[in-house]
């Protein structure tokens, strides 16, 4: 049977990955005995989903505005500072 440390885990690559039937088995008994870790995986769900939310938000122009080009060029002349290279 799997631990509770295993089945995060396994929670969190389901996201990533197609488990294997072994691993999709272990965790589906795990998550049927563990009132925890089925908090945990509803959780991981919700998070994914205000992501996802805030994601298409973000990605709305009507979100707001972006950054300003100034303060653009400022980040990229630091960061080309910072790595010894041209800004542009």
């Amino acid at each position: 049977m799997l631990r509770c440390k295993d089945a995060s885990h396994l929670i969190s690559e389901r996201r990533e990955r197609s488990l294997t039937l072994a691993e999709s088995w272990a965790l589906r008994v795990h998550l049927w005995m563990c009132v925890n870790c089925r908090r945990f995986a509803r959780q991981v769900d919700q998070l994914r989903q205000a992501m996802r939310g805030l994601s298409a938000r973000l990605d709305d122009a009507e979100y707001g505005p972006g950054l300003p080009e100034e303060a653009r060029e400022r980040i990229r002349k630091a960061l080309a500072e910072r790595n010894g290279t041209d800004a542009r």
